[in-house]
């Protein structure tokens, strides 16, 4: 059950309800709010002129629920915002993982000259087997602030697990919680504390409710600017990477109030495919998406098969526009 406090009451008064009532408190939207498990569903009779009004879920999909806020959330990447009534998409690209400055360097001048915004790059990178290149660390973020400072870009990495959290929200402007990290509490109430924005990945054996619960703990902890972002689901299928779950995207606009990115690079797990499935992406009016572009993908420590050149993107790119400008959204 979501509460809202009467105005009248202050920040130490509604800390003190919270507390004796075991509930969290936010503030959102210049209002303040008590945030319960879902078996709550009659205000307290303690309660009742303490509160303005209430919300009653069926399960603990509540903050992200379009029963409680029906419109999409608007979250701030730098100067784009997405979300909302803004009907912008997006485009954050850039290599799997930072690998050298001059590699990154080239990844920003590409998107400078596109004029995109966001630079996306792996620092940290959870691998599958312990032999396979675990990213520069410290040393890459520092790489991400540069092209920041230099190029004027917001940066996006991702965070492996809760021991380096604190650097990944220090040096980054996005933080993006990966499919394998979605579970880490550790992570998620540290990006909880923080305003930055969050992109959490869905798990590739996750349930839909499982995937918005983890964006509830980030919410409930008090950061609104949480993104939700589908990289693809394992099936029995064997011939593509994953399956990328567009069922489960429309199900999450109809029912969630966070925006969503789509990651067809890692769904798809091959360069050959990428165009076409970014396209179906931007064809069902979505908020961002998250493409994987080396300068030259045949050399890549990492996720080699399924990142695209720069001629490959420049000529994605040109191919969206219009598949965009037909469903009322714009590439950003």
């Amino acid at each position: 059950m979501i509460l809202q406090l009467t105005k009248n009451i202050g920040r130490e008064e509604a800390q003190q309800i919270a507390d004796s009532n075991k509930a969290f408190l936010i503030d959102y939207k210049s209002e303040k709010y008590l945030i319960t498990g879902s078996s709550m569903k009659e205000v307290p009779q303690q309660l009742q002129d303490k509160i303005s009004e209430f919300w009653v879920f069926e399960n603990d999909n509540q903050l992200a629920s379009r029963k409680f806020q029906s419109e999409t959330r608007e979250v701030k990447f730098g100067n784009v915002t997405i979300g909302g009534s803004t009907k912008n998409t997006i485009m954050i690209a850039g290599p799997c993982s930072v690998e050298s400055k001059e590699q990154i360097v080239q990844s920003s001048e590409l998107l400078t000259s596109l004029g995109l915004s966001t630079l996306r790059g792996g620092c940290y990178k959870p691998r599958t087997s312990p032999y396979s290149f675990q990213g520069l660390g410290l040393e890459g973020l520092k790489l991400l602030k540069k092209m920041r400072e230099q190029y004027g870009l917001n940066v996006i990495t991702e965070v492996r697990d809760a021991t380096q959290i604190n650097e990944v929200i220090e040096y980054t402007d996005i933080i993006q919680v990966g499919a394998k990290a979605m579970y880490d509490q550790g992570i998620l109430r540290a990006c909880a504390k923080t305003d930055k924005p969050v992109l959490i990945k869905r798990g590739f054996g996750t349930t839909l409710q499982e995937f918005v619960q983890a964006a509830e703990f980030v919410l409930s902890g008090g950061n609104p600017n949480v993104v939700l972002c589908e990289r693809g689901i394992r099936t029995f299928e064997t011939g593509t990477r994953f399956t990328l779950d567009l069922c489960g995207v429309a199900w999450l606009k109809e029912y969630t109030n966070l925006p969503i990115v789509l990651d067809p690079s890692h769904a798809m797990g091959y360069a050959y495919g990428i165009p076409d499935l970014t396209r179906a992406c931007v064809a069902m009016g979505v908020d961002g998406l998250l493409v994987e572009v080396h300068p030259n993908p045949k050399v890549a420590k990492s996720d080699a098969s399924q990142q695209l050149n720069h001629d490959e993107f420049r000529q994605l790119l040109s191919t969206l526009n219009p598949v965009a400008e037909a469903v009322g959204y714009k590439i950003v």
